[in-house]
């Protein structure tokens, strides 16, 4: 929880509060019940319990209070009495919801699905329980602020206030009183999503001397005249003083304060009366007026004042609190738990689907425990990877128990589905499914299992996208004798690769996570491909091959020592990569269809972490990348490439050196290359952290500048005419090296401070040519030579970076009593398009990356066709297939049965020139039921969206600044037509009605 109590200087609003985190160096449930104090003094239900106390002993105090993780924790444990005065608090305006989300999200490194999933169940809690809407956005402890906040999440707010800043960004705001401005983080979206943003003039505690902790050492007022050291005069001369000075950097004549700060209020008494006094004595001097308040009061004599604000466009990345701090290393701190936060986000939206198609039973499995350890897995000390490493096992275990009771639901609706389209609803299945949690580390028990005897195994291939799609499906398999047949019984072609050493290497983590080795037996993967209709899966079998008979295509083997040639080509299809045979790299990419022909390269570097011994004791940490030099060191040596070539697709293995190698992979019927990268464990015996990182680098001409995402949403494009460079498009990614929007940078640290955030992709370009990376979870990532990307994959540090997690960066996994540092297994693409054809690729490609097929098991005895008699499905109209340009990001039966729609536009404004249009959806072809009402929402889902827009605040921009061309949004649905309208970055949310007598499918 961010809380506080909020002074108003009418100068000056006092908001009571402090910052509870949920986990960090403690756990969620420990910083909740004040366990593991050893390491800080910390229990939120003291918090809470005494500020109920505080407020309920005076009406005129004023609290405000904003991750419902706690909250909800709290409010568990309270008696019906309890309630019904904690309600009359909310109701009175004494006790506030702001922000409003399960937790206070990071803001660089979560996907834009996730911060809009965790902030709906926030939401939806206040909303149940209080019947409030929370108005303001409140973020002030994350490390950098991105677009996407702003416009999006910020959509249904009327402000959104925080504290971090660059250091540079805030000294020149504080002197140009530029610290509130209207932000308008889309480009596509216009003023239609800004937003008025409060920054605050420091951190986010009170000014010096105004701290009222019982172990605070600032002097309290002392205004009995019977006891020594009476102070008043004393102390209101120090509070008008502060308040003046925070006024000379202020617009308008009000000011906030805000009292309180990480964990304080554990006997609120001691504020509030603190509180109570100052304001009485300050209004008596009458120099200012001071009183409690909270932001939404802050924002409406804010917007009384009708004054002309500066705008803002873009972000707040990178942040910066020291000239060689940069909090930049976190992008990419605990890659292993970014990747599986994104898994599971994946998994989650498909799950609810399933949910949906099979019907919501709150009684048996569901998505509820994925979803709130989801939620929490979204704070800014969890995915952000900043935080201790015992707190980091919490949210994973938290993430395996959802999954675990979220799996079982998946099961179950599968079975329903494939056994008979009359049993959904009613629970009557035969059929059981098995998934493979652990098949990024290649086991799956069910696929490695022995298929003599005349067994087949069944594979369900779900895909949760609104578009057909062609995926090429890769199990692990025990035999070299198998075949595959689609649903009808035919064959059709599948190959076999053999498991590289790397891969097999992991497989050892099987007996950390379960406590169970792995057998040997496993040989191969077994590759075939997938036709997949929208929303809907199809139905594969896989059975042992006769010794005569057809069987999968056993990959060629080739290395490079055995080239007769200077170059190896790789590919089957379209597109060509070129090696060179004596050293094994990669020199040219080529693209038939397209006509792309371009030099390309790849390598791994690594910096080594700074210490921190130098002239400035600045570390290299969890949250701050410092390298201890400006130039990467190159890996130790390499050695021959192994080429595997099939019918299917081509894959290229090579090892860098004894922690580092990778797998890439060309597909028949894909036009970019996958690269499958391990690495670990890094070596830190010679006393020294590093930090991993690869480059792609071509011949084009970027001229300093790249571009990346915002939470997986936005970039900035940029259009070439005539020779001059026109900006067009989104809000954010438009990146130039040692270059700020906002003000004049001063370089000191020409690597980590030219590093941002990527959640999508990343890319670069020329008047010819674009080369475009995507990735599997978030990353950092930069481009520090032109026509070159650079991503960061791995960290393993020695020493902390002194910014509160107060434990070194160096991840270990320990098997059989023997530890040693974490090794990961993780994915990144790239394609090289003609100028202004890339946006396609990373749009659609980018959610396939985002929602991966699901894949379930089951076996059967003999047959060659499918035993069940549903082996492929659609949940829409069998004709239909969404627009290219149209994602369905939630779909979700709530527990009165209404459903929960949201449909997002997928491109910007002038990013692309056949599908930055408007699109059309069909909610009769989504939904084969009688719909008997659709209201749209706002984006969380808690009000009406015609209602959220009546109480929008317009808020004037200075000058010129304000001129922007029309921006066109959807309109209303017709309830006879139910066709929805999406313009570019749209992003429409709906509850759904049907007549409830009808079952799904009839």
């Amino acid at each position: 929880m961010a809380a506080a109590a909020m002074l108003f200087v009418e100068f000056n609003n006092l908001f009571a509060g402090g910052a509870l985190v949920v986990g960090g160096i403690q756990t969620v449930d420990q910083y909740y019940f004040g366990g593991n104090n050893s390491i800080r003094g910390a229990c939120v239900q003291n918090v809470i319990d005494s500020v109920m106390s505080s407020l309920f002993e005076d009406k005129n105090r004023k609290f405000i209070y904003v991750e419902m993780a706690f909250f909800q924790r709290w409010w568990r444990q309270q008696s019906e009495a309890m309630k019904i005065k904690v309600k009359d608090l909310v109701n009175s305006g004494q006790l506030e919801f702001i922000n409003g989300g399960m937790c206070m999200h990071d803001e660089a490194t979560p996907h834009y699905i996730d911060l809009i999933d965790q902030t709906t169940l926030g939401h939806k809690y206040i909303k149940d329980e209080f019947g409030q809407l929370p108005r303001v956005g409140w973020q002030i402890d994350p490390f950098g602020h991105s677009a996407v906040q702003a416009y999006l999440l910020g959509a249904e707010d009327s402000t959104l206030f925080f504290a971090r800043i660059d250091y540079q960004d805030r000294a020149k705001r504080l002197k140009e009183k530029n610290l509130e401005v209207v932000w308008r983080g889309s480009k596509s979206l216009g003023s239609t999503s800004q937003i008025f943003t409060g920054i605050f003039p420091r951190h986010y505690d009170p000014p010096d001397g105004f701290t009222f902790e019982i172990n605070d050492v600032s002097p309290p007022i002392q205004d009995d005249v019977l006891l020594f050291d009476y102070n008043v005069q004393e102390r209101v001369n120090a509070f008008v003083a502060a308040a003046l000075a925070q006024a000379n950097v202020t617009r308008t004549n009000h000011i906030m304060w805000l009292m309180g700060t990480d964990f304080r209020y554990q006997y609120a008494n001691s504020w509030f009366r603190q509180m109570d006094k100052f304001i009485h004595y300050v209004n008596q001097d009458g120099r200012v007026n001071a009183l409690y308040s909270t932001p939404s009061i802050y924002t409406d004599v804010k917007y009384a004042a009708d004054e002309e604000w500066p705008l803002k466009t873009e972000d707040f990345f990178p942040y910066a609190d020291h000239p060689n701090a940069y909090w930049t290393g976190y992008f990419t701190s605990r890659p292993a738990f970014k990747g599986y936060v994104r898994l599971m986000s994946g998994y989650y939206l498909a799950a609810r689907q399933l949910e949906f198609f099979k019907g919501r039973n709150t009684s048996g499995p569901n998505t509820d425990a994925l979803a709130d350890a989801l939620a929490i897995a979204q704070h800014h000390d969890a995915v952000s990877g900043t935080e201790r490493q015992h707190v980091a096992a919490d949210y994973a275990l938290r993430l395996s128990i959802g999954y675990k009771e979220a799996e079982k639901l998946v099961a179950s609706s599968l079975a329903s589905l494939a056994e008979s389209t009359s049993n959904i609803r009613q629970g009557k299945t035969v059929t059981s499914f098995q998934q493979c949690p652990l098949l990024n580390i290649s086991y799956c028990p069910p696929s490695e299992a022995d298929l003599s005897g005349g067994k087949s195994l069944v594979v369900v291939v779900y895909n949760p996208l609104g578009w057909k799609r062609e995926e090429v499906i890769r199990i692990p398999v025990s035999t070299e004798r198998v075949m595959v047949r689609d649903s009808s019984g035919g064959e059709i072609e599948s190959q076999l690769l053999p498991i590289s050493n790397a891969t097999l290497h992991i497989r050892k983590y099987v007996k950390a996570y379960l406590g169970e080795s792995p057998h040997d037996a496993l040989k191969y993967w077994l590759a075939f491909s997938a036709s997949l209709p929208p929303l809907g899966f199809n139905t594969y079998i896989v059975s042992g091959a006769k010794q005569a008979g057809p069987s999968s295509t056993i990959s060629l083997v080739q290395t490079s020592n055995e080239s007769r040639n200077e170059t190896i080509e790789v590919g089957q299809g379209s597109l060509k990569l070129l090696y060179s045979a004596d050293e094994g790299k990669l020199s040219h990419y080529l693209n038939s269809r397209s006509l792309v022909t371009s030099t390309a390269g790849q390598s791994y570097s690594y910096y080594t972490g700074n210490d921190g011994t130098d002239k400035d004791p600045q570390a290299s940490g969890a949250y701050v990348f410092r390298p201890n030099s400006t130039l990467p060191i190159k890996p130790q040596y390499q050695v021959p490439l192994t080429v595997m070539r099939g019918p299917l697709l081509d894959e290229v293995h090579q090892q860098l050196n004894s922690w580092i190698s990778q797998v890439t992979r060309v597909y028949k019927g894909k036009e970019h290359a996958e690269v499958e990268f391990t690495i670990g464990p890094i070596p830190v015996d010679d006393g020294i952290g590093k930090e991993i990182t690869t480059q792609i680098t071509t011949t084009i001409k970027s001229n300093r500048t790249f571009y990346t995402d915002s939470n997986g949403r936005d970039f900035i494009q940029k259009a070439q005419i005539f020779g001059r460079e026109e900006r067009v498009g989104g809000p954010l990614g438009f990146r130039v090296r040692d270059t700020r929007t906002d003000w004049e940078l001063q370089v000191n640290q020409p690597i980590a401070g030219n590093y941002y955030p990527v959640n999508l992709g990343i890319y670069v370009q020329d008047n010819s040519t674009e080369l475009s990376v995507l990735v599997d979870r978030s990353v950092g990532g930069s481009s520090l030579v032109d026509g070159q990307i650079e991503l960061m994959l791995h960290r393993r540090l020695l020493h902390d970076d002194a910014r509160g997690v107060g434990e070194v960066l160096n991840e270990t996994v320990c098997v059989l009593d023997r530890c040693e540092g974490l090794t990961i297994q993780g994915k990144f693409f790239l394609r090289i398009d003609q100028l202004g054809e890339g946006a396609k690729w990373r749009r659609t490609f980018g959610q396939e990356i985002y929602s991966p097929v699901l894949l379930a098991f089951t076996e059967q005895d003999g047959s060659n066709e499918i035993n069940f008699p549903l082996p492929t499905f659609s949940g829409i109209d069998p004709s239909y297939s969404l627009p290219n340009n149209v994602a369905v990001i939630t779909l979700q039966e709530l527990d009165n049965g209404k459903v929960l729609l949201r449909l997002a536009h997928l491109y910007e404004t002038g990013e692309d020139k056949d599908y930055s249009v408007m699109a059309s959806v069909e909610l009769k072809k989504i939904f084969p039921k009688e719909i008997v009402k659709v209201a749209e929402l706002s984006l969380s889902g808690n009000q009406e969206r015609t209602d959220m827009e009546k109480k929008r605040l317009v808020w004037k921009v200075e000058g010129s600044a304000g001129e922007e061309s029309k921006v066109v949004r959807g309109g209303p649905v017709d309830p006879a037509r139910l066709v929805v309208e999406l313009f570019p970055m749209e992003i429409r949310t709906f509850h759904v009605d049907f007549d409830h007598l009808q079952m799904f499918g009839t």
